[in-house]
Formats: structure tokens, sequence, C-alpha cells
């Protein structure tokens, strides 16, 4: 073997040691990572918010029975004359109410109805309006059952306080992935992953929640409290080191 065949061969037993140490650095990164993978924690924040409804839905229905369809009308007339006074006198104005269609039934006699509803941010306005309906009864007036839910109130500024509650949620996760390291003697690295949560609104003083929030029947729960509670549960999953 001459000295060009030598140099060759040297070169070509290099390439391959050179080969064999890059193939296992990449080998040993990739162990790495999923060694990695595989340490991580998955933790819960929660936060709660105590807040007041900022928009009363108040719809007060009316009927009126008879056969002679004019005189009904005549009375249905003098009804709503009757509850817009007992409205005005709750200090609930005009501009915050809403008058329905009236709605005849035609069965073995006519049945005529009408709702006239309230929509105000002024929540306690209603609140103590709501408590004095025995006076429409009292005058005559034959409330109807309502096809919906009746008074309800919400809160409509959900977005102002999201972004708080969200940071909030997430230190506290945080928090607990501290905590469980430290017991663990792991450091909490990177997230791994994270969900936001769904916010919920709740009754006020509502116990009774799951852990991801949410309830059934809450929301319609919700509409008959005046205060009511914001809540929210982030998930995030932190890497453990070493």
């Amino acid at each position: 073997m001459n000295g060009t065949d030598r140099g060759g061969m040297f070169l070509l037993g290099a390439l391959l040691a050179l080969g064999l140490i890059v193939g296992g650095w990449v080998l040993g990164a990739e162990i790495k990572a999923t060694r990695l993978g595989d340490r991580y924690v998955t933790v819960k924040g929660l936060v709660e918010r105590k807040v007041k409804s900022d928009l009363a839905i108040w719809p007060i229905s009316y009927k009126e029975a008879g056969d002679d369809l004019a005189s009904l009308y005549a009375k249905t007339e003098a009804d709503k004359k009757t509850v817009l006074q007992f409205l005005s006198e709750q200090g609930i104005q005009s501009s915050e109410i809403e008058l329905g269609v009236v709605r005849v039934v035609d069965t073995h006699r006519y049945i005529v109805e009408q709702q006239i509803a309230v929509r105000t941010g002024r929540v306690e306005q209603v609140a103590a309006a709501a408590q004095k309906t025995m006076q429409l009864l009292q005058k005559g007036i034959v409330l109807g059952g309502n096809p919906g839910p009746g008074l309800a109130y919400k809160f409509t500024a959900l977005n102002a306080i999201k972004p708080d509650m969200i940071t909030e949620a997430t230190r506290n996760a945080r928090a607990a992935a501290d905590r469980f390291a430290l017991d663990s003697g792991s450091k909490v690295g990177a997230i791994r992953q994270a969900n936001q949560g769904v916010f919920s609104i709740l009754p006020a003083d509502q116990g009774d929640a799951s852990e991801s929030g949410e309830m059934a029947g809450g929301s319609f729960a919700a509409d008959s409290s005046l205060m009511k509670t914001v809540r929210v549960v982030t998930t995030v999953q932190y890497y453990l080191e070493k």
C-alpha cells in the first residue's frame, strides 16, 4: 500500500470516528429532551371576585280574559296605565321601559296579554320595586306567568376584569408549582402548556362549583342574584428541573 492509500484510509477512519461522536451527541440531546419532557407538574390557579350586577331586566306581563274583545282591549289599556304609574312611583324612568305587543288568544273565551319590560342599570331600584308588586294585585292587575326566567340581574363588565384575574390565577398556579418543586427537590422551569380556563358567573357565596369553575344551571341561578361571584381556574404545566 502506497502513501496515498494509507492517507486515504486514515482520513476515512477519522471521518467515521467524527460521525460517531456527532451522532452520539445528537442522541444524547434527544434523550435529555425526552427526560426533560417527562418531568413536569400540572397545577391549577383559582381566582374569585365578588361583583355587583350592573343590569336588571324585569319583564312584567299581565292579562285579562272575557267574552267581549272590545271591552278586553279597553281593560288592557287601563291595566297598562296602572302598571306604568306603578313603575313611575318606584322611580323607574320612561326611557328604561319597553312596551311589548298585545297578544290575543282565542279559546273558549278571549285572553289578552301584554308585557312591559324594564331594562336599567339601576339594579337596586328594580330590586326594591320588585318587592312591591302586591300593590298591582291590590289594584286588580292579573299578573301572568313569564315564559322566561323573570327578573334577571346581569353582570356585563366581565371583559374589564378578565386580564387581572388571569394574571392572578397564573400567579397562583406558579406558587403551587413552586411549593411542589420545593417538596420534590426540583426547580420550576418554563411553561410546558397553559389553559386559561372558563370564566363562570355564579350566585354570590356559591360554594358547590366544580374545580373547573362551572356548575350545572349556574347561569340561571346567577341571574336571580344581585351580587355574584366571578370565578376562573387556569391550568398550567411547568417543566421541572433538577
